[in-house]
């Protein structure tokens, strides 16, 4: 019996190369990726056109979509996580002392205003230093995923012809999320931002979800047993990437290797997939999408998943 093809755009990931390199398949289904060049087009061209089947996707750009009625649905199959503390770099001549001092200026943004950096740094800013995000004029360098969404109003571009980098480096920014600058006025706004942020993992499980994948909603109903195919695979092509963390087995590993073989050791299990492990991070996320005015309502966490999937874990 001849396999159902679907299009999917996804990164080679160490948990995921065994389903690019076709070491895991699907039983009733085959993947023909398509290797995009940076992955956040992906994101663009499944939000605007829903060019894939199959598509890696940055979580905020999901719920932002989501609030717009695109026609996809998330599986609990989170790819990509990392932490946030770092990436605020401010300008060290101009009076910062300490987060709070943000309030009154202007802090560059890379992209859009839904970008996940963006999104968790934000919620960093507010819920562990006490910013008042909404007495920052965020300054984006780009637009937006999703077409429709209208930022609130202390969100303006950067004026053409400039970058971030170097409006932070004169100064014209007071900060910036995001981007790296390598300038002597520049710093890190949290001091030695990654043990900061494996400590919030081991305090209070502090662990940012990045991308999500998610399926075309034509594709989900026309096939009812796709959903549970494609997470047993990813599950099972994770599987040999987490041996190979817990028995140091890999040759050259990248930061991302390195970060996930810390976190393994705090937790156990640095990539988590299904709604249970990982519910109080999407209800993070959810909450600082709200209060960002991402969203114009807090979603349940179950609406966001395909039915039928709020048990799985693996």
């Amino acid at each position: 019996m001849m396999k159902h093809k679907l299009k999917v755009a996804l990164q080679t990931l160490g948990h995921t190369r065994a389903l690019k390199d076709g070491t895991v398949r699907l039983p009733d289904f085959e993947f023909e990726f398509e290797e995009v060049p940076a992955i956040i087009q992906a994101f663009r061209r499944m939000v605007r056109v829903l060019e894939f089947d199959v598509c890696e996707m940055a979580l905020p750009t999901y719920l932002a979509a989501r609030a717009y009625h695109k026609r996809f649905t998330a599986l609990p199959i989170f790819l990509v996580r990392g932490f946030h503390h770092g990436a605020i770099l401010y300008n060290t001549k101009l009076g910062i002392g300490s987060p709070k001092d943000l309030e009154g200026g202007k802090v560059g943004v890379n992209r859009g205003y839904t970008v996940t950096t963006g999104v968790w740094a934000r919620g960093i800013l507010q819920h562990e230093h006490g910013v008042d995000l909404e007495k920052i004029t965020w300054v984006l360098s780009g637009d937006e995923h999703v077409a429709e969404f209208q930022a609130p109003s202390n969100v303006i571009p950067l004026e053409k012809g400039k970058t971030l980098e170097a409006a932070l480096a004169a100064g014209e920014l007071t900060a910036t999320i995001g981007v790296q600058v390598e300038h002597p006025d520049v710093a890190p706004l949290i001091a030695d931002a990654e043990r900061v942020g494996f400590e919030a993992l081991a305090r209070h499980g502090h662990y940012p979800i990045s991308h999500v994948l998610v399926i075309k909603d034509s594709v989900l109903e026309a096939h009812p047993d796709l959903a549970m195919q494609i997470f047993d695979a990813f599950a099972a092509a994770k599987r040999p990437y987490l041996e190979r963390l817990r028995s140091d087995q890999i040759a050259a590993p990248s930061k991302t290797d390195r970060m996930y073989r810390r976190v393994l050791e705090i937790t156990g299990d640095p990539l988590p997939y299904g709604i249970a492990p990982n519910r109080p991070m999407l209800e993070a996320l959810i909450r600082y999408a709200h209060e960002q005015g991402i969203i114009s309502r807090p979603f349940e966490v179950e609406e966001l998943f395909a039915p039928g999937t709020a048990e799985w874990t693996a």
